[in-house]
């Protein structure tokens, strides 16, 4: 949980001869100086800001004495240095701070600046101090110092003559004797009586660091054995020392000691840290973890780093920063969780790909509070790099500062029951809740508020306890970056805690002195008004947000005093304003609970304060003790304690309690001991009190039990204290952090239906899991763990490869911190079902079925184990796979997440797969019978990699099949093109994704259509057909297999599928649906025209005129007429004013163009590939009310995109030249229309026609149909569309037809037949259709006549021949609605036009959504 940040800083050392440069570097005991060695040479540096203060020269004939400088160690007070040198010698500085009150570098600020003015301190914190170094003592030990280490008072010294020294820091041995290694007895643990001694003579220390909380040293000897040797009692002396060792290190070369964990890290020549620690009870040392890189993430560099160099623990104990012989720096958390690691990726190589050379550390030390590294690189002398780089940077020595930013959760572990990731650098803040404005908007407020709802009622709402909305903690990828407040920062750097409130919204940090908090609504700082105030008090434990108040406990300097305060975020920041409670020890945590604050002090000791709003004002809060609990029977030092929380978690999971309310108490303390997670419960085996017999305030809260432990290697702790009944398993585990060991959860599990449990079932249950980020939050409800990960960013290519300097930032990548998040719950449903927990399994999947990304999880289930058992090397006893198979077909989700598993998985595995969760085909047939018809497209694919082409052709038949029913028109193409595929013996490769080439054999036109996937709402008839055509299609022959085909495969593949398209074109005539037939031939490109001709006389005959003009009205939402209210001799029956309505519509264009435009394109519909629906919103009001069919094929507009079409008959340059009206049967038209004037009456009927129109598109879409038909020759059909747009001069024109040409006599009987029997409806069922048949009675004579003269049929020939490229009846779809509201009164006018008028803008907008990226390419020169 600590990331890099940018790039590190380079220090500038006053560099001399190499001979002067520097080696090792150590800080202070508070990490404020810094001890700089160089052969000859001391320095002290300052930590902020970093620069040099003062320098000691050793003079040449000294120095050869002494030989030169090796390693330094402070003394705790920080006011004495002890340095080593080569021959033996210790020298003593002291550093003393020069007269008076100087300061070497001083802030300057402008005149008049009120900053600073009175600030106590103020010199001290904002300027570098000016000192002095004197040596005072020199000390002669007569052999090479192998290591010093400061023990309390005393420093220890191990010599290379195998002795340990103990001297006084005023630089006396004080008289004792030095210790020989030889007397002091070694074990494997402290129980054996006697120890064996390190038999041989020339046995050292080559390396040691004392440990406070375990007392005693960890040792590393010359040969690479390593122990651990501690007093065993107070007195140091040989014969009281006592050692113990592990029997398998044999190569450890440094170690470093972590002692709130109290870990001693080995680091090893094979180049991995071994992290051991002390057993209780025996005192053995116990191997805890490894710190090794392996060959999958470095594969090239993992076995090559050489020995491990240095091991150093960050000042709060929770990372390790590792260095090797070869170079590089990495990090890891305090039980193995890898966090950076700078040999892979951008910090070895260049964006070219070339190598870097790693950087070679030769001492590193962590400043205050783990926010910088200081490291001193080294000379990387046996680089082979050409002699322009002979200058490079890299080989001068330097101090680097590596910059940190680290988790809040390292130094305030109560943030760990929040579900914000808080991120804290050396002067800002890093947070994952958005921006604070988001959730004061009304949208995500409303987001919240059933959030809120069921969470209030809960007895513990606190009105804060609601989460974030997942939006706003997942959002994006960047972080709201909070800056800190300079004006704080100056005098109280460095930052030590920092905390968030519940809903993201405000933040407190805490500094040297004193805190600060801030606003993300109102963006502002809030400092204590009264500096004095803040100079006064010291945070020690930590602090907490509850609701609106602050919570912390803080040493008051002046009165000398421990207390516990809360201050409230809304009034100014006094003193004034808190609430003070007095405590008896120091305070070193503290957690907030609901409403209780649970205190953990430096006398072991736990108290629980209740915390509560007075009653006197709503601005101060009381706190009361509830409960003290002594500890120290079981706590060895209180500065073990990493954190303490109060949960609602305990063994029993509320079922089995005798009073379920107490399931939701304060049920028991968390306590991390050293990394062993230690849960201490109530007592509830003593009598219990009923609660409302008492009063609450009084109510005696129950002792505690013994503490049992419930898992070790635990870096952190979630849980929270809301609840949820849907998501009982998530919201009462306990979440925990183990470092390299991955995640754990422990899990209650729940009888199903409240059963009584068994006896033998555990109630609760741990499950391991490993996640690939590192958990900083985690987030109940919604199943994920969100973390941050460390990215980089190279520019190194901003600077030229020759250049004499090589910069750091090229050398290093820039470093970012990313937001990361990761869904966990496959890893737990995964391990229930390995126990044999499916029902609990079942129970906690179901409860997340909601969560969006729950079919990933199911999916990501499967692959995994899918990966492991199929790949795996030996015979697995007890499979998986069958069982998660089994657990997945409980959901609806089954199909699709087995294809998808199946299509993301290699081929090989696929047999394996299907064995355990069933045959594909049978799970083809299920998709089939679901209507999922696209991932029934996906088991295709499978089964066409995995059965004979002809197994693979009849399912791809049946699925075609049923997408042509359903109007899946997309899906409809990908099929096509697929039985090519198999039928041209392209088997072995499945077609995956569309391909440029087209189904249809037509020509050009086609583009527009590729890609888009089109489905009507279908009607409620197609329902049964659709079953009967899968009856019908199973039975089906699955035709010829693909090996039969050779040359021939291609046309007779075509062949193959031309016959399903005209069967399916068929049966949607017989079943009189012309919408879905222009869909059809639209879509798919079927050459409607040639099948027309050829089926004039079967399929394409109408039996039942008035069979089909019902359907059609249903179909295009057309109303029925109805009979005007006027006299029925209106001027309306003769037609004189037909186009009146039309005409009136037109002249408000202005642009005679437009309207030419709009008639003609209704016609050259067919040519365009496209609906006309974008003639634009500018002419929708325009619509084309006309009435002159007929010689619509006369005038085309041909879109510039049709190159081939043979059939445009003009093109847009004839008809803006011969504007004028192009056939005789315009002549209605009058060119002065504008100066007729109309009367009232005939104004309303003119307003009664608009109004009697169906849809615009239904016009557009009928029309074209006409045209088609007309084309075709299929002259009953365009009686049929003439009868429903009641248009006189449509049946003129077939008249005009039947008369020019010779037609099929059958034909006429059916359309004479048909339209007597439509006459006979119309007087019986619906008079409004009388009008109009009237009209048109003169014609209908003609007919009979015609009908008569029976004209032979032979004669007859389809106006144009039927290569019209078939993808025009796209217009089918839109002709039906395009032309205008002119000319047909609205059926119904009644009650029923409202429920009409709704249904027709419903279908509508169903309609057009699908073809609006067509476009009517149309241009008029």
């Amino acid at each position: 949980m600590y990331f890099l940040s940018g790039w590190p800083k380079r220090l500038l050392c006053p560099l001399g001869s190499p001979a002067e440069a520097p080696f090792h570097v150590q800080s202070d005991p508070q990490r404020t100086f810094f001890a700089v060695l160089a052969p000859a040479r001391l320095s002290i540096w300052y930590s902020r800001p970093s620069v040099l203060i003062v320098t000691y020269k050793e003079p040449a004939k000294s120095s050869s004495q002494f030989g030169s400088y090796n390693q330094a160690e402070w003394r705790p007070d920080s006011t004495m240095i002890a340095v080593s040198t080569a021959n033996g010698y210790i020298l003593f500085f002291h550093i003393t701070s020069t007269r008076g009150d100087k300061y070497l570098y001083e802030p300057v600020y402008p005149k008049g600046s009120p900053q600073m003015k009175g600030t106590p301190h103020f010199k001290e914190e904002q300027c570098a101090p000016a000192l002095n170094l004197e040596m005072r003592k020199i000390l002669d030990l007569q052999a090479p110092i192998m290591s010093l280490q400061s023990v309390l008072e005393d420093l220890l010294v191990a010599t290379s003559d195998g002795l340990l020294h103990l001297i006084h820091w005023e630089g006396m041995t004080n008289g004792r004797k030095a210790i020989n290694l030889c007397t002091v007895p070694f074990s494997v643990d402290l129980q054996s009586s006697r120890g064996s001694f390190l038999g041989f003579a020339d046995v050292h220390i080559k390396d040691m660091e004392y440990c406070a909380t375990l007392d005693g040293f960890a040792v590393v000897f010359n040969d690479g054995k390593v122990g651990f040797i501690t007093p065993v009692s107070s007195r140091f002396t040989a014969e009281q020392l006592h050692g113990v060792w592990p029997q398998d290190v044999v190569d450890g070369t440094c170690v470093a000691v972590n002692n709130k964990y109290r870990l001693m890290a080995f680091g090893c020549a094979s180049g991995s840290v071994q992290v051991y620690t002390i057993d209780n009870t025996t005192g053995a040392m116990l191997l805890s973890h490894k710190l090794e890189l392996t060959a999958k993430q470095y594969p090239d560099i993992w076995n090559k780093t050489g020995a491990v160099k240095l091991v150093r623990w960050s000042p709060d104990n929770s990372v390790v920063v590792v260095t090797w012989e070869y170079g590089g720096l990495s990090l890891w958390s305090v039980f193995g969780a890898q966090l950076i690691c700078t040999l892979g990726g951008d910090f070895a190589y260049r964006s070219d790909g070339t190598k870097k050379d790693p950087l070679k550390i030769n001492s590193m030390s962590w400043g205050a509070e783990g926010y910088h590294l200081w490291v001193i690189s080294g000379f990387g002398s046996q680089n082979t790099e050409n002699e322009s780089d002979s200058k490079s940077i890299v080989k001068q020595p330097g101090i680097l500062l590596f910059q940190f930013i680290k988790s809040a959760l390292t130094v305030n572990p109560c943030m760990s029951n929040q579900e914000q990731v808080l991120l804290q650098g050396e002067d800002r803040l890093y947070l994952n809740c958005g921006e604070a404005s988001q959730s004061q908007n009304p949208r995500s407020s409303s987001a919240h508020s059933d959030h809120k709802t069921h969470r209030e009622k809960s007895p513990f709402a606190d009105g804060s306890l609601e989460s974030q909305s997942l939006s706003t903690l997942l959002g994006h990828r960047h972080w709201h970056v909070v800056q800190i407040s300079s004006t704080y920062l100056e005098s109280n750097w460095p930052i030590r805690f920092s905390a968030i409130d519940k809903l993201g919204q405000n933040i407190a940090v805490v500094g040297k002195f004193g805190f600060a908090h801030y606003s993300l609504l109102t963006k502002k700082w809030k400092l204590f008004g009264n500096i004095t105030q803040e100079q006064n008090m010291i945070v020690t434990g930590g602090l907490a947000w509850w609701n609106d108040f602050i919570v912390l406990a803080c040493y008051n300097i002046s009165d000398r005093q421990e207390e516990l305060r809360v201050y409230l975020r809304t009034s100014n920041l006094d003193n004034a304003f808190a609430h003070v409670t007095k405590t008896q020890a120091e305070t070193l945590l503290l957690s907030v609970f609901r409403d209780m604050v649970i205190v953990f002090r430096a006398d072991c000791s736990i108290c629980l304060y209740s915390i509560e709003r007075k009653s006197d004002g709503p601005n101060t809060a009381g706190i009361q003790v509830l409960q003290e609990v002594s500890m120290s029977r079981y706590i060895p030092h209180p500065f073990l304690v990493v954190s303490v929380t109060l949960t609602s978690v305990s063994t029993e999971n509320g079922i089995t309690l005798k009073m379920p309310q107490q399931a939701r108490d304060a049920e028991s303390i968390m306590l991390n001991l050293a990394g062993q997670l230690i849960m201490m419960q109530r007592d509830r085996s003593g009598p219990q009190i009923r609660e409302k017999d008492s009063n609450p305030n009084q109510r005696k809260l129950l002792p505690f039990c013994p503490p049992v432990v419930l898992a070790q290697s635990v870096e952190n702790v979630w849980t929270t204290c809301r609840a949820n009944k849907q998501k009982r398993h998530l919201l009462e585990a306990l979440w925990l952090s183990c470092g390299g060991a991955g995640m754990k959860v422990w899990l209650p599990l729940f009888p199903r239906d409240h059963r009584k449990p068994h006896s033998f079932l555990s109630q609760r249950i741990m499950l391991p899991f490993h996640i690939n980020i590192y958990p900083l939050a985690v987030l109940f409800e919604d199943a994920l763990v969100l973390g941050a990960v460390n990215d980089t960013l190279l520019y190194d290519s901003l600077y030229s490869r020759n250049s004499a300097r090589e910069q750091l930032e090229v050398l290093f990548p820039f470093c970012v911190v990313e937001r990361t998040s990761q869904i966990y719950l496959h890893h737990i449903l995964r391990q229930l079902l390995v126990r044999n927990l499916g029902e609990q399994a079942l129970l906690l999947a179901q409860s997340c079925a909601a969560l969006p990304y729950f079919p990933h999880v199911l999916e990501l289930m499967l692959h995994e184990v899918l990966e492991e058992e199929a790949t795996s090397r030996e015979p697995i006893p007890d499979p998986l796979l069958p069982t998660v198979a089994k657990f997945i077909t409980e959901f609806p989700l089954f199909l699709q997440t087995v294809v998808h598993c199946a299509r993301k998985t290699e081929y090989a595995l696929w047999n394996y797969l299907f064995a355990a969760v069933g045959n594909p085909k049978d799970l083809f047939e299920e998709c089939l019978m679901a209507q999922d018809l696209d991932t029934a497209a996906s088991y295709l694919i499978i089964l066409q990699n995995m059965e004979v082409p002809a197994v693979s052709r009849q399912h791809a038949t049946l699925l075609f099949n049923t997408a042509l029913e359903q109007g899946k028109w997309d899906l409809c193409r990908h099929m096509i093109r697929f039985l090519k595929a198999i039928g041209s013996g392209e088997s072995e490769t499945p077609p995956s994704t569309p391909t440029a080439q087209e189904p249809s054999s037509s020509g050009g036109g086609f583009e527009f259509f590729r890609n888009r996937s089109i489905s009507l709402s279908q009607s409620a008839e197609s329902v049964p057909a659709s079953k009967f055509s899968l009856q019908k299609t199973l039975s089906m022959p699955s035709g010829p297999s693909g090996k039969r085909w050779s040359k021939d495969s291609d046309c007779a593949e075509n062949m193959y599928i031309d016959m399903m398209l005209w069967r399916h074109a068929r049966r949607l005539l017989e079943e009189v649906r012309l919408k879905d037939l222009g869909c059809f031939a639209a879509q798919l490109g079927f050459e409607l025209i040639s099948w027309l001709c050829r089926e004039r006389t079967r399929a394409a005959r109408v039996d039942n005129f008035v069979l089909a003009l019902k359907r059609l009205h249903k179909d295009f939402l057309w109303p029925l007429p109805i009979t005007p209210a006027a006299s029925v001799s209106s001027p309306f029956r003769n037609g004189k004013y037909r186009t009146v309505g039309e005409q009136l519509l037109k002249s408000q264009s202005t642009d005679p163009f437009l309207n030419l435009e709009i008639d003609a394109g209704v016609s050259n519909v067919q040519r365009s590939q496209s609906w006309l629906s974008n003639i634009g919103p500018a002419h929708q009001e325009i619509d084309t009310a006309s009435s002159h069919g007929p010689q619509m094929q006369d005038a085309f507009l041909s879109p510039l995109s049709n190159k081939g079409d043979e059939c445009s008959i003009g093109s847009a340059t004839d008809l803006t030249e011969s504007s004028s009206m192009v056939d005789g049967d315009w002549t209605m038209v009058d060119e002065n229309f504008s100066t007729l004037s109309l009367t009232q009456s005939e104004l309303e009927h003119i307003s009664m026609e608009l109004a009697s129109k169906g849809p615009h598109k239904s016009q557009v879409q009928l029309r074209y149909l006409l045209h088609i038909f007309m084309e075709a020759g299929c002259l009953d059909w365009c009686i049929v569309i003439g009868l429903i747009l009641r248009e006189s001069s449509i049946i003129n024109q077939i008249l005009v037809i039947i008369q020019s040409s010779e037609v099929d006599g059958e034909m006429l009987q059916n359309i004479k037949t048909g339209l007597h029997a439509v006459d006979r409806w119309a007087s019986t069922d619906c008079p409004g259709y009388k009008p109009f048949l009237n009209i048109i009675k003169p014609h209908l004579q003609k007919l009979s006549e015609i009908t008569e003269e029976q004209v032979q049929p032979e004669a007859f020939q389809p106006m144009t021949v039927g290569k019209t490229p078939e993808q025009t009846s796209p217009r089918a779809e839109e002709n039906r609605s395009s032309s205008g509201h002119g000319s047909i009164p609205q059926g119904e006018v009644g009650g029923s036009s409202l429920v009409s008028r709704k249904e027709e803008d419903t279908t509508r907008a169903e309609e057009e959504e699908p073809f609006q990226d067509g476009t009517y390419d149309c241009s008029v020169s």
